[in-house]
């Protein structure tokens, strides 16, 4: 039986390989002889727990995850660390810093003021998150347990290039728009999260990966589910974990091996983001609002020359099955988020479509 499939340009939930989403099929029913399927299998069982381990070793293979660390599978997506982040590192009294660099990090930032005190490094909001700020103008605490940044901000289009310089102190990275898409030094960071939802599975789960010397020292009185020890010493299995997104999760991690690992993603992704960047750049038509410095490879967002050519591109690119284009709802235009499961061809007609829609209304 044939299906029909587009092309999903969506930030998340995300277009996920067909290989992946195959297998998926193929063990739906009977996971390798089990008579059950994943969705049904108990969290505690000898099938799942091989399931779980595995998705941790290869993760572990593909990012060099020494045993410095602790690789957690965690619910409520990447948003919960916003809160668990401050009350597993910061006491009341403790201040930590922070670089506002788009909505997503401006989230975190309002949820961790509410417990903790909280310094803004450096902020890019009055260049409406368009740009990141440059690193003389940031004002690092002398007294900071941790300096934290989101690497990719998904609406505005921006990506950190490199690791920030915070002086000696642990970086805190909310990675899920960009993680596993390039490599990292892991060895500068003291906590990296991500929601599985953009590059690596489906939503409802998400990865910390916390030094660990890191963990322990959550403050009194916060909930159990907040507490990263928690989850280290249970294993990830304190209550029941969102089971089929783990193995997923784990599905993808194998994927990314077979296609060359990180590397591989990372060489995807700039072939990808270059195909749109040299048409947004040679075009009067399409405007791209990011300073070209800070450029994400993962999420680009343009602008045509008003609302209507907007809804018009928009309505004929879904005739052309490229889909979920749509700006997000803050800041309008349009905007192609290129993921780890976007396949190099969908990026091409992307931009074959682009450029004859340029050629017929530009």
């Amino acid at each position: 039986m044939s299906h029909h499939r587009v092309y999903n340009f969506g930030p998340g939930p995300a277009m996920l390989p067909k290989a992946v989403l195959e297998q998926a099929r193929e063990e739906l029913l009977d996971w390798q002889g089990t008579g059950m399927s994943v969705i049904e299998m108990s969290h505690r069982s000898k099938g799942f727990i091989s399931i779980a381990e595995q998705a941790e070793a290869d993760l572990r293979e593909l990012l060099s995850i020494t045993d410095d660390y602790r690789v957690l599978f965690l619910q409520g997506g990447a948003t919960t660390q916003f809160a668990m982040v401050p009350l597993n590192l910061l006491g009341k009294n403790d201040t930590a810093d922070y670089l506002h660099t788009g909505q997503w990090s401006g989230k975190a930032i309002k949820e961790a003021k509410r417990f903790a005190d909280i310094h803004i490094a450096a902020s890019s909001e009055a260049d409406n998150f368009s740009t990141i700020p440059e690193i003389e103008t940031w004002q690092i605490s002398d007294n900071a347990k941790y300096l934290y940044f989101t690497s990719n901000e998904t609406i505005g289009g921006v990506e950190f290039q490199a690791y920030p310089d915070s002086g000696g102190i642990p970086l805190v990275c909310d990675a899920t728009s960009n993680f596993l898409s390039r490599k990292i030094t892991l060895d500068k960071y003291g906590v990296i999260f991500a929601g599985a939802q953009k590059n690596f599975g489906p939503s409802g789960i998400a990865v910390a990966v916390v030094r660990n010397d890191l963990i322990g020292h959550a403050r009194e009185g916060i909930p159990s589910l907040y507490d990263y020890a928690v989850h280290r010493d249970s294993n990830c299995m304190y209550n029941t974990p969102p089971t089929f997104s783990w193995y997923l999760c784990g599905l993808m991690f194998r994927w990314i091996k077979e296609q060359g690992g990180v590397q591989a993603m990372e060489n995807m992704a700039i072939e990808r983001s270059s195909l749109m960047y040299q048409l947004l750049d040679e075009s009067d038509f399409y405007h791209s609002p990011v300073n070209p410095r800070y450029r994400s490879r993962m999420n680009v967002p343009f602008t045509l020359p008003n609302e209507d050519m907007e809804k018009r591109f928009l309505a004929e690119a879904k005739e052309a099955d490229l889909v979920t284009l749509e700006g997000h709802r803050s800041v309008g235009g349009l905007r192609a988020s290129l993921y780890n499961g976007m396949p190099i061809e969908g990026a091409r007609a992307l931009v074959d479509f682009m450029r004859d829609f340029e050629k017929r209304y530009g």
